[in-house]
């Protein structure tokens, strides 16, 4: 392992079958971390095996899983996600998920490693893409928002905590005023509407991974790349 030869790196594998992952590699690249940071685009079971952590990017979450079967990456990656950290952004959110609803015909490969249930293409169809500021504590500079970018995102419809799992740590809601009202999983009365639903949930922590529905890949702002690294990535080996 890179982390064992060379004590100041740590590798990060990027999934490079389809999707945003030249974003990712990016943003990866301009982090100031007390390790060096070397990244790998991931096709091949052999790369997977150099990672420390691995982002799983936005794109088609069925294709991403069609793809990494062909690739013989389907059973390596199932394997990777139960020992090292790993985040899925918007599809990558969706195959880290325990289960997922609203998928094409034919069902939906999984991953796994949240405790979570996820819908496909939650707040809409592609002409419903949005953004949005959200307010989160845990980030480096907590009082500027970070611009949420919502393209065909996932919903978290349910969380399932368990004691033989970590805990789930939220680490962003949507604010209920910037819900999307053509949403119909939503409840737009407000005397029913509950701010704490799982279905305002677009960030969250279990242990040694983390999803976002979102991209931050597609923004200048790395901080929840400089998140993954810090809480996710680095505790992992000490």
């Amino acid at each position: 392992m890179a982390h064992d030869q060379v004590s100041n790196n740590v590798t990060i594998g990027i999934l490079a079958l389809q999707g945003a992952f030249a974003e990712h590699q990016a943003a990866l690249q301009k982090l100031s971390c007390q390790k060096k940071i070397a990244v790998i685009l991931v096709r091949t079971a052999g790369d997977l095996s150099a990672c420390d952590a691995l982002i799983i990017p936005g794109g088609e979450s069925t294709t991403i899983a069609l793809l990494a079967k062909l690739a013989g990456l389907l059973e390596p990656l199932r394997t990777f996600s139960q020992k090292k950290p790993v985040w899925g952004t918007c599809a990558g959110a969706i195959l880290l998920a325990q289960a997922v609803e609203n998928t094409k015909k034919g069902g939906q490969e999984l991953f796994g490693g949240i405790s979570a249930t996820i819908a496909r293409n939650g707040w809409g169809s592609q002409i419903e893409s949005f953004e949005a500021p959200l307010s989160i504590d845990r980030l480096r500079d907590p009082t500027t928002p970070f611009i949420g970018v919502f393209i065909r995102a996932p919903v978290v419809l349910a969380l399932h905590p368990s004691t033989e799992n970590p805990p789930i740590e939220v680490i962003a809601r949507l604010p209920t005023d910037l819900v999307p009202k053509s949403q119909k999983l939503m409840i737009h009365d407000e005397g029913d509407f509950d701010p704490h639903d799982a279905q305002c949930i677009v960030a969250l922590r279990q242990g040694r991974h983390m999803l976002t529905t979102f991209h931050p890949e597609l923004t200048k702002d790395s901080r929840f790349h400089e998140y993954f690294v810090q809480t996710c990535v680095l505790p992992t080996l000490l």
